[in-house]
């Protein structure tokens, strides 16, 4: 069976079929809550289309911490259910839904105090696992925690300070690529039905007298055309964006948000000595120190964001905030030398704002969905663990209470692309290594990216055996995996590759420019693109790349903004 493709004749074909006949759910968002919606409006047999006015999880989604995690801080503010729902999300995510993605992963806790601290601090990681095995039905999914002298946290984690802590305890949440998840998402959903187009912004909604929202204008961003789509109800799902969305409709109801901003910065895997991660609560935010295969990501802050929301950016203070935090408890003394990539997003903030809300609003602590016009619905706030609770909300409300109640969301029992199977794919890591002269590791690491899906990128390396060898500029990658990315995962331009695919763009210190010409040389027969449309992408990405490295140079956030804003966008945007 034909695995699901978003590609340039996949896009040509939904941007005409979102001007034919009638959706159900038109979904504007294609971050991880916009995914997740359509995924569960598609699989509960609605016409379902989705469109994204940027690259899919070119925002918040692709800058997060990379964790799925129940919020362990959240259960010192009393926050039970929000607590219990995330951690059994977490559960499904781990077992059912994208195994492949999402990866069980130690963290250590540090302690200062000797019997006072592991005393609470137990209390509270021994509820948090209690939750889970709940969650979970009475299955543990990840291990419970332990409890650690300071000599065996230090086994754990060589590199940490003798002053850092007395003791530890160990614990586990979950890590995952967060953009690979909401491409996966969307391909998903186009799996189960549903009309997907990128690089597609809308431009208007359209309202009846009455002021029901009945469709949106939606302009093609690659062409300028536009087409009129008309839909039963609309759910927004766009994050930092969420009020100018809004404003596309005459209503006096709907959400307001502010953006704060997260920084993280990335080093070398062999910078720091540990196996573990790290977990450490600070006076403005919590900081983690989360490893991977090749590198440890660390992070993050909490500040409010003023700029402009396309292209939010590190400045040299938030670099200093998170070297400095991280410091205070490592013995391997971190510098700006050691910081091969940094990234930014904007979480939005929210609060509900209206004159007359009705029942039809869906709040929790975490997000709020709610019926800003009739016919259309806008959710904002939680965080990519609960995205699929936050995705059923939000088409319930759409739906309304008696039709939500006859078709029930059943995203909870539906795995992912590359999850069915991924086990058996496994198990046959080693005779795929042997086969194609790779190592086991490279193999694990294809797997955990693709799953199931292994078989269709090694197709297209037994049609040409070049595509086999690792990318120049950086060995973790393949050169399939840059023409899997333009065939199968919707990339229109070579920063949709190096940024949200083979990511390059947060873990290189040129942020992947030196593997421009390599990237588009592959791309571009596959995309469609002719000499000048090649040098084209290669300067426009360059050019962002110097302008990302000189933004985290400036002191403040209008002057980084301003920087980074300076290099030309690839495809001329209508994000404020």
């Amino acid at each position: 069976m034909a695995i699901p493709a978003l590609n340039p004749t996949q896009r040509e074909q939904a941007l005409a079929a979102l001007a034919d006949g009638e959706f159900d759910i038109l979904v504007i968002g294609g971050g991880v809550t916009g995914a997740g919606a359509a995924l569960d409006a598609a699989t509960r047999g609605l016409r379902t289309a989705i469109v994204e006015a940027q690259d899919w999880a070119s925002g918040t989604s692709s800058r997060s911490s990379r964790l799925v995690h129940g919020g362990l801080r959240y259960l010192y503010n009393l926050d039970f259910a929000l607590v219990a729902e995330a951690l059994t999300e977490r559960g499904r995510l781990l077992t059912s839904l994208a195994p492949h993605l999402v990866k069980a992963q130690p963290f250590l806790w540090p302690l200062k105090m000797p019997i006072i601290e592991r005393a609470y601090s137990a209390v509270g990681v021994g509820l948090y696992d209690a939750l889970a095995v709940l969650g979970a039905r009475g299955r543990a999914t990840v291990p419970i925690q332990k409890h650690l002298s300071k000599a065996g946290a230090k086994r754990h984690f060589a590199d940490l300070r003798d002053d850092a802590l007395v003791g530890a305890i160990e614990f586990h949440d979950a890590r995952v690529d967060d953009a690979r998840l909401v491409i996966n998402l969307v391909r998903s959903a186009v799996r189960h039905g549903a009309t997907a187009a990128s690089r597609a912004a809308v431009v208007g909604l359209t309202q009846q007298p009455d002021g029901r929202v009945t469709g949106a204008t939606v302009r093609d961003l690659e062409t300028g055309r536009e087409v009129a789509v008309r839909a039963k109800a609309v759910i927004q799902a766009t994050g930092v964006w969420t009020e100018d969305t809004q404003k596309l409709a005459r209503t006096d109801k709907g959400l307001k948000v502010l953006a704060s901003k997260g920084i993280h910065i990335v080093v070398p895997r062999e910078r720091i000595k540990a196996t573990s991660g790290m977990f450490l609560r600070t006076e403005k935010s919590v900081l983690f120190i989360i490893p991977w295969r090749h590198y440890w990501v660390i992070g993050t802050t909490d500040t409010a964001w003023h700029e402009q929301l396309e292209h939010p950016v590190p400045t040299s203070a938030d670099i200093d905030y998170v070297l400095d935090h991280a410091n205070a408890v490592l013995s391997a003394q971190l510098t700006r030398d050691d910081i091969i990539g940094t990234y930014a997003g904007l979480r939005p903030l929210l609060q509900p704002v209206a004159k007359d809300e009705k029942s039809s609003a869906k709040v929790s602590r975490e997000h709020t969905t709610l019926e800003a016009a009739p016919g259309l619905v806008s959710i904002a706030g939680g965080k990519l663990t609960t995205y699929r609770v936050m995705a059923a909300d939000a088409v319930d409300v759409a739906l309304g209470k008696q039709r939500a109640k006859e078709l029930p969301s059943v995203t909870a029992e539906v795995p992912l692309l590359g999850a069915d199977g991924y086990r058996a794919v496994v198990n046959r890591t080693g005779a795929i290594a042997a086969r194609h002269g790779w190592d086991v590791d490279r193999v694990e690491e294809l797997a955990d990216r693709y799953g199931s899906e292994l078989d269709a990128l090694l197709e297209l390396v037994d049609a040409d055996p070049d595509l086999g060898r690792p990318l120049g500029a950086s060995g973790w990658y393949l050169r399939a995996e840059v023409a899997f990315a333009c065939r199968y995962e919707g990339a229109l331009h070579v920063e949709d590759i190096l940024i949200q695919r083979v990511r390059l763009n947060s873990t290189t210190p040129d942020r992947g420019a030196s593997a421009v010409d390599e990237v588009a040389d592959i791309a571009a027969p596959l995309l469609g693109w002719d000499a000048e449309r090649t040098a084209s992408e290669k300067e426009n990405y360059r050019a962002r790349a110097a302008a990302e490295v000189a933004a985290q140079l400036e002191s403040t956030d209008a002057a980084a903004s301003a920087v980074r804003v300076a290099a030309d966008a690839i495809v001329p945007s209508t994000l404020g």
